[in-house]
């Protein structure tokens, strides 16, 4: 039988809470905070403390600052005993961390139901918090793990010289890249993309994507099921360049489309946007030619700003109002859908007018009809 501990100077407000509580609960009595502490100091798993606010020498306010000092507060629930409704009374009470209140006279149901769900709520609670501290230990654990792991890898030859096939694919692509950036710029006086950036997995993130999707590390393995070890992010002005810079892109007769994901045309629920290929580049070695994945995203400079602040947010998990900076940022992910084409829409007409003996022509449609001669 759970413990309870209830203090009042009062005989009869003591005996009162007793005999309403005693079918449920091991009730103890004290007349004074003193011996409030006393109690406490001898065994401290009581399941609650019904405290009077009024008692001789130390009164209940001394008790709860005593408490809190050492530690108690945080591991029993307090419900005071009070006959005054003041809000300042109750503020106080609730910065020291009081759990409920029980008000004179005594209602035996709503005391019984009281002390019942302020019990029942701090066990959830404790059993909470025991929880998270596992599930930290554990995660502490994995990461212990992943750690070993990595510079294992880091230290490991044939892991080095797969990364050093990745970076090579990287570097074929941002060629491609830039090869037809500069033939744009010469012959139509235009650039498909703004900029170009890159990054290779880390051997901790490498070794965590293998474990989640359910695969042992090994070098075949990282090959085989990672499609994103080696990742280019393509910035573009509007979304018909990108649109058209990679239908270019794949249509060149070394590169092969793997997997596309249109994120453009069909947002995550969050508001994500971006064009995702999964592409197959050949590097040419000194002994081999072989192909490598490659992952290409391409956004717009809305996008990419939009993205970076969203990735900035899931790494915040200590935030309190996660939720309501989500909403706003969903809000800004459609704003930027409407705003990237209306941009683009205001494009086509300045260049519309630019270009005289074009009328009725966008330059859109001109600069397609160049394009398709390439």
């Amino acid at each position: 039988m759970q413990r309870i501990l209830v203090a009042d100077d009062v005989e009869i407000n003591r005996e009162l809470l007793c005999h309403m509580l005693e079918d449920e609960y091991a009730v103890e009595m004290a007349s004074d905070g003193d011996q409030v502490l006393e109690l406490l100091g001898i065994a401290d798993d009581a399941a609650a403390l019904i405290l009077d606010l009024h008692m001789p020498r130390m009164d209940g306010f001394a008790v709860m600052e005593r408490m809190r000092q050492d530690g108690w507060m945080s591991r029993i629930p307090v419900l005071v005993i009070t006959s005054e409704a003041a809000p300042e009374i109750e503020n106080r009470c609730f910065e020291l961390g009081v759990s409920d209140f029980i008000h004179k006279p005594f209602d035996e149901s709503v005391v019984r139901q009281r002390v019942r769900n302020t019990v029942e709520l701090f066990l959830c609670k404790k059993e909470l918090e025991q929880k998270v501290e596992r599930q930290i230990e554990t995660l502490k654990k994995q990461n212990e793990i992943i750690e070993l792991q990595a510079e294992k890898l880091k230290a490991a030859e044939p892991f080095n010289h797969l990364m050093m096939q990745y970076r090579c694919a990287i570097m074929e692509v941002e060629t491609k890249l830039k090869v037809l950036n500069e033939e744009f710029s010469r012959e139509y006086n235009r650039n498909p993309f703004e900029s170009i950036k890159s990054r290779l997995k880390t051997p901790e993130s490498i070794y965590e994507k293998l474990r989640k999707k359910g695969y042992e590390f090994s070098i075949e393995n990282i090959a085989e099921y990672l499609t994103d070890v080696a990742g280019v992010r393509v910035i573009c002005s509007f979304p018909d360049d990108i649109y058209r810079l990679a239908e270019l892109f794949i249509k060149q007769d070394d590169i092969t489309l793997l997997k596309s994901k249109d994120y453009i045309k069909n947002p995550k629920p969050n508001g994500y946007r971006s064009l995702h290929l999964i592409l197959s580049i050949p590097i040419f070695l000194s002994k081999e030619k072989k192909y490598m994945k490659v992952e290409v995203q391409f956004r717009t400079i809305a996008m990419d700003f939009w993205a970076s602040l969203e990735h900035k947010l899931k790494y915040k998990k200590e935030l309190g109002n996660a939720d309501e900076i989500m909403a706003q940022l969903k809000k800004c992910a459609d704003s930027i859908g409407v705003l990237d084409y209306q941009m683009q829409d205001i494009r086509d007409k300045i260049d519309r007018y630019s270009n005289g003996g074009e009328t009725g022509q966008t330059a859109q449609e001109a600069d397609s009809r160049a394009y398709a001669g390439l």
